[in-house]
């Protein structure tokens, strides 16, 4: 008599799916050629003698269309086929590196036409990212949900430190122009996997009724959620005044007290690895208060403003740095489950364009700002009032009962739960304390393909 057979062990979790793999794997790929190409486009500018104004001219023109274009992006991705929405976007996203870096190959590139180049990039991001996020939001079920968006958010962290690694090598070796084509060329493969996603079990959407109807729905979603609009306006302004520090205060501080470049290259370098031992642990813990647990994480990152304004050594802002980047993590994962299991899975999209719209839209104009305010309070205050705001409007939010009460779920369905969904479809879904009956079941640069929450740097991938 043979020996009973031992069960057969699943050759991976149940719940990392064929579109979630093909999802994952492509955001890695656009990760890597992502980071090295903002490494490249910068390079490209000051070598066809540009100066650092043009290079903020450059990278604007990329970010103008994107804050446009966000909202019209996610009713686009709402309406049509989302897969087919992220593939036409990574088509553009192709075509528009690629002749990036067949001008920087081929003469010397105007500004206006890398001005151009750019803004075509931020206008197929501008559509990609909602349907993105959405899409990545959809391919996951089940109670493991926390876990398969620390895993994509940690590939996607993972690319984007080693891809800015290698681009400056590669920019050193070869030149910004063929970094630029690599670029390219992995918006081309991004686009090929992207193709073969199954939406054999997606949920069916009916066709909206118009792309401003579609908007206002979608803004009705948001406005209803006090949890929701509450954490969009505190990230408005964090992303901001982070945005602000990282860009244009800290390259300062290191020049003048920390000795230069590479501390300053370091201490990054330690935020992007706390971003993926944050991601690690995100996918064993399972916080039950999800955007409690979210909330309370924020207030790390007033840290690196703080620790720019004394300044402190660069070791010791390094290590700040790490602990910021799992904080970052932390918030990003249960926000991404909040959204997950919050939202109907028509609307998410929708949603998302008004969340990263939210995360966007006040950067430049903090960035701008930036050198005037220290130019009247001085950096130092300018720091202080940057960790102030962020732990001034973290306290705020947890004012919101929402905030505090919204409570994992163990169905992982979109939306509120069936016993929810047969009351009327008016209003807010309720946030309530404690334990849900058992009823059935969301990225800062280029970064942001995301599947990413739009939140904390939002460092996704494209």
């Amino acid at each position: 008599m043979p020996p009973p057979r031992a069960p057969r062990r699943p050759a991976r979790p149940a719940w990392t799916g064929r579109n979630y793999g093909l999802l994952t794997a492509a955001a890695v790929v656009t990760g890597l050629g992502s980071s090295g190409a903002l490494v490249a486009a910068a390079f490209a500018v000051l070598e066809a003698g540009g100066s650092g104004t043009d290079v903020g001219l450059v990278a604007a023109a990329r970010t103008v269309p994107l804050v446009l274009f966000l909202l019209v992006g996610g009713a686009v991705a709402d309406r049509l086929p989302r897969h087919r929405v992220m593939v036409a976007a990574n088509l553009l996203n192709c075509l528009s590196q690629g002749a990036f870096g067949l001008l920087v190959l081929t003469g010397e590139p105007g500004l206006w036409q890398m001005m151009l180049l750019s803004a075509l990039g931020g206008t197929g991001h501008a559509f990609f990212a909602p349907a993105a996020e959405g899409m990545l939001l959809s391919s996951v079920t089940g109670e493991q949900a926390g876990r398969a968006f620390a895993f994509f958010r940690m590939g996607v962290n993972g690319a984007n430190i080693g891809g800015a690694a290698l681009g400056g090598v590669l920019v050193a070796a070869a030149g910004p122009g063929w970094v630029l084509v690599l670029d390219g060329a992995a918006f081309a493969v991004a686009a090929a996997l992207r193709a073969f996603l199954d939406l054999r079990g997606m949920p069916q959407r009916a066709p909206g009724r118009g792309l401003v109807s579609d908007l206002r729905e979608g803004w009705r979603e948001v406005s209803a959620r006090p949890w929701l609009w509450s954490v969009v306006l505190q990230f408005a302004v964090v992303n901001a005044v982070i945005g602000a520090a990282e860009a244009v205060y800290g390259p300062l501080v290191a020049e003048e007290h920390l000795g230069g470049a590479r501390p300053w290259g370091l201490a990054l370098a330690a935020l992007g690895a706390g971003t993926v031992l944050g991601a690690l642990l995100m996918t064993r813990w399972k916080p039950r208060r999800l955007l409690l647990t979210g909330a309370l994480s924020v207030f790390v990152l007033a840290l690196p403003s703080a620790a720019l304004a004394v300044p402190v050594s660069a070791p010791a802002l390094s290590a700040v740095m790490f602990v910021t980047g799992i904080s970052i993590e932390v918030f990003g994962v249960t926000w991404m489950t909040a959204l997950h299991q919050e939202i109907p899975e028509e609307k998410l999209s929708r949603v998302s364009s008004y969340d990263m719209f939210g995360s966007v839209a006040m950067v430049p104009v903090a960035v701008a700002l930036a050198g005037p305010v220290a130019g009247v309070f001085g950096r130092s205050a300018a720091l202080w009032g940057c960790s102030a705001l962020i732990v001034l409007l973290t306290a705020a939010v947890l004012t919101v009962p929402d905030v505090r009460r919204l409570t994992r779920r163990e169905h992982g369905g979109h939306g509120p739960p069936a016993d929810v969904l047969a009351g009327p479809a008016a209003g807010p879904v309720p946030a309530v304390p404690g334990p849900v009956p058992r009823s059935g079941a969301g990225d800062r640069g280029e970064s942001g393909e995301t599947g990413g929450t739009g939140k904390a740097g939002e460092r996704g991938s494209r």
